[in-house]
Order: C-alpha cells, then sequence, then structure tokens
C-alpha cells in the first residue's frame, strides 16, 4: 500500500482530511494516508514541502505561490477552499488600541515569515493605504506565542483566521478590531512534483476521496456540533462559518492564478512573475 504525508493546519478547514483517515476511505481505496498536523502554518508547511518532511500541503494560496516562485520545487494540483479566508486582525485586550488606524505604526505578530500572517499585513497595509515598507514584525510561531506577545506587548496586532481565534476573543484575552478578507481562494492543496511524477495514480485517489467529502460535508448530519466540540467553538460561530465556507473540487484557472500573481507582484510578496505550467500541475 502507498504512503502518502499530507500536512495542514489543525482547524475547521481541514476536518473533512480527518473524517475520511478515520472511516478508512484513502485505506480502502489502497492508500494509506499520514497527517501531520502543522500548527505553525503556511511558512512551515512550504519548508516541509522543501525539505521532503511531507509529500502534500494543504496549505493558503498566497503562501505557496510566493513559495514556488521562490524556487520550492512543488506544485498545486487544485483549490481546496474556494471562499477567501477571514483574517481578523486582533489587538491585546488590556491595549489602547482601540481602531484599525491606531495599528499604523505597530509591529506585527507573525507566525514566521512566509506565512499567511506575515503575507496578509501586506495586504492589510495596501488596503488601508499605509506604506508596506515600513511594517514590523515579531516571530511568534503559533497561535500560543501570539497570546504571549500581544499580552507582554512584545508585538503589537495579529492577523489571524476570525473563527479559530474567536475563542481566545470570547475569554477576554485578545480583542478583534477589523477584519481582512483574503482577495483570493484560501486553501489550496500542493504536492511536491517528485511525489507527483511518481505516484500520479494514488495523488489522484486522494483528491479524489477528498472531493467527494467536501462536496457533501456541510449535508453530514450534525458537522456544526462535531466542528463544535473538536475545534473549541460555539456552534452559532460554527453555523456561521459554515455559511460563509464554500470548499473546492476544482482546478486553479489560469485567469484566477494571473489575479492571484498580480496582486502579489503589486505588493511586492515576490519580485518576477512565473508561468502558469511551473505553479499549477
Amino acid at each position: 500500500m502507498k504512503t502518502i504525508k499530507i500536512a495542514g493546519v489543525p482547524e475547521h478547514f481541514n476536518l473533512p482530511w480527518h473524517l475520511c483517515i478515520e472511516n478508512g476511505e484513502f485505506e480502502n481505496a489502497g492508500v494509506n494516508v499520514e497527517w501531520t498536523d502543522v500548527p505553525e502554518g503556511t511558512g512551515k508547511l512550504c519548508q516541509m514541502l522543501r525539505d521532503g518532511e511531507t509529500d502534500v500541503a494543504v496549505i493558503l494560496t498566497e503562501g505557496i505561490v510566493k513559495d514556488i516562485a521562490a524556487g520550492n520545487p512543488s506544485k498545486i494540483v487544485q483549490i481546496y477552499v474556494q471562499s477567501p479566508l477571514i483574517w481578523g486582525i486582533h489587538v491585546g485586550a488590556a491595549s489602547g488600541f482601540k481602531t484599525l488606524a491606531d495599528l499604523k505604526n505597530g509591529k506585527v505578530a507573525i507566525s514566521r515569515y512566509g506565512s499567511g500572517s506575515h503575507l496578509m499585513a501586506f495586504v492589510n497595509a495596501q488596503n488601508e493605504g499605509w506604506d508596506p515598507s515600513q511594517l514590523q514584525f515579531e516571530i511568534i510561531n503559533t497561535l500560543d506565542g501570539a497570546v504571549e506577545a500581544l499580552t507582554d506587548g512584545t508585538a503589537d496586532y495579529f492577523m489571524w483566521e476570525r473563527f479559530m481565534t474567536k475563542p481566545i476573543v470570547d475569554k477576554g484575552i485578545f480583542r478583534r478590531v477589523a477584519d481582512c478578507p483574503t482577495p483570493w481562494p484560501s486553501f489550496v492543496i500542493a504536492v511536491r512534483n517528485e511525489v507527483l511524477e511518481n505516484n500520479t495514480d494514488a495523488i489522484g485517489t486522494v483528491l479524489d476521496i477528498i472531493n467527494q467529502t467536501t462536496a457533501d460535508f456541510k449535508e453530514i448530519p450534525s458537522i456544526d456540533r462535531t466542528l463544535a466540540e473538536r475545534y473549541g467553538q460555539k456552534t452559532g460561530d460554527i453555523a456561521e462559518w459554515l455559511q460563509l465556507t464554500q470548499w473546492s473540487q476544482k482546478k486553479l484557472d489560469k485567469n484566477t492564478f494571473e489575479k492571484i500573481e498580480n496582486q502579489l507582484l503589486e505588493l511586492n510578496i515576490i519580485n518576477n512573475k512565473t508561468a502558469f505550467e511551473n505553479v499549477v500541475g
């Protein structure tokens, strides 16, 4: 049986993968899928693809497009979540920051360089008319690191998926001052080129199974309660998140790719354009 290593963030978007593994769907189709949770996010996932620590990554679109442009030997095989990711912009609950404008010269907590929390700070700066070149960063690695940095004032604000961060807001540790949705589909599935070339059938099988599950995901009985229990969420928040979230079973098309690439170029996140064929497989 072929083993395929897959990595992604420990968030509600990835429950379909866990359900497929737990139900034995990959195994029944002759593929042993090994899943790794990566709380550090996209920057770490990019490094794992580069180092061969994972075969597949379920990863933020902007992060992997940037990293493939910088030499990551992987390709995007399809979109995973079509809807934008809604990034909450958070400050420490006891801080004096009240509005987004107050954060203009603030230090941004980021999981690591090249992560979504890093790249989206540039998107937010552009949206607000700030000079992105003046942004300052503090690397905090994980959500726990962000709590520490915003509480002790090492950093001023932190951008992370709104719903996964809401329990921290509800506890009175963070305050959310604004949202910043991605201007592109949020998650894609990326595969190392070597794996794509040598295990075409196994990757095809994995995609077929996950796509069947995501297509019907919202219809699973009591899925809102399952999500709420597994991810420490309120059912009302999960209901809102489910309404906003749209999975995809389609490839990243050339027009969408060029739109993403042009936006990343405009933000100076990438320096050069890359041929569509080099990024999308």
